[in-house]
């Protein structure tokens, strides 16, 4: 297992170019496993997400969750970032490349949608896949729970206002009676919430519960968890795979478009990662709850944004291809920003 954390960079490019190879050489599989999607939820992806952030959820304490309530400075910093921060710098951000650094490359029309879909990423924050990042950095799984389920609930209010907002803002051509009527799809939020928050964490209470009752505390920190370490690391592997299987055409059909759009979306990745980072190192956070926190602030909920930008613009929008770009950065990015904040845990509490 050492042997793949140690050249994990590697792994992960490998793993990139095999899914492109697969979606490209091999489109029947991709076609086969799309099939079985719901709400704009893919569920072969669910289930390697479950698998993986299992492991972290046995790890939550319920009897910890009184102490968030003692020390919610880690929760205000999510909040605020993620609503009052991160929609307006992606806007800012976007705007910057795609209107002025690259206009030579993308006309206005295109750099709008591609604008439309940008700003859909930034006002969806936080995905299932934080509690994957944060196991990376052991972070606290009770605090974890909390900020992201918290975020799920504020995204039905604040999602569909703001994007309204920054659509209406940006001239983006949309029927007006369309874009008064954007909503939050319930159906994904709720599934999302179901099988990636749900679904594992009562998996996690009963299978810690067993353990305790049969053992001890100590066996299962020890020994139990232990057993897992390869989990997260082969299901992180795989779930790269499936994503540029499932965009391999997308990807080989618009290779400098998708460089063009990648480059604001990491860079607005890592500033947000940065400003909730260092607001908790300011704040004399621990570093188990700084960094998770920095990664929800950080990751988006690509599923909502992909399921609006087709309601809203169709499948085969250049604001759905943005949207797409944020789903193929998401995991190598969110990797190095694991990596950044492990070498810098030192600096923490």
């Amino acid at each position: 297992m050492k042997f793949f954390q140690k050249y994990l960079s590697v792994w992960v490019i490998l793993c990139m170019i095999i899914g492109v190879s697969i979606g490209h050489f091999f489109p029947m599989i991709p076609n086969i496993l799309n099939k079985f999607e719901y709400a704009g939820i893919s569920i072969p992806m669910a289930v390697l997400i479950w698998i993986m952030i299992y492991p972290m959820m046995i790890k939550v304490d319920f009897k910890s969750v009184k102490y968030i309530s003692k020390n919610p400075k880690g929760l205000f910093v999510t909040w605020i970032v993620n609503w009052l921060i991160k929609p307006f710098t992606m806007y800012g951000i976007a705007c910057l490349f795609f209107f002025v650094l690259f206009r030579a490359f993308i006309p206005v029309e295109l750099a709008t949608e591609y604008l439309a879909g940008a700003v859909l990423l930034g006002a969806a924050p936080c995905t299932a896949m934080v509690f994957v990042w944060s196991s990376l950095m052991q972070g606290n799984p009770v605090y974890t729970v909390v900020q992201v389920a918290t975020n799920d609930i504020i995204i039905l209010f604040a999602f569909g206002p703001i994007v309204k907002f920054l659509l209406g803002v940006s001239n983006v051509s949309v029927p007006f009676q369309t874009l008064s009527n954007v909503a939050v799809p319930f159906n994904t939020i709720f599934l999302s919430v179901v099988l990636f928050v749900v679904i594992p964490l009562v998996g996690g209470i009963i299978t810690r519960t067993a353990v305790i009752r049969k053992h001890d505390e100590n066996y299962l920190n020890q020994h139990f968890l232990n057993k897992f370490d390869s989990v997260t690391t082969i299901g992180l592997l795989l779930t790269l795979v499936l994503i540029f299987m499932f965009q391999s055409e997308v990807i080989l059909k618009n290779p400098i478009h998708i460089i063009l759009i990648a480059i604001p979306l990491i860079i607005q990745t890592f500033l947000i990662f940065g400003i909730a980072y260092v607001a908790c190192y300011l704040l004399k956070l621990p570093h188990n709850i700084a960094a998770p926190a920095g990664m929800i602030g950080a990751s988006n909920f690509f599923e909502l944004a992909v399921a609006v930008a087709i309601a809203l613009f169709g499948t085969t929008s250049e604001a759905a291809l943005a949207t797409t770009v944020g789903v193929l950065t998401e995991v190598p990015v969110m990797l190095m920003l694991v990596r950044i904040a492990n070498k810098t845990k030192g600096r923490f509490l």
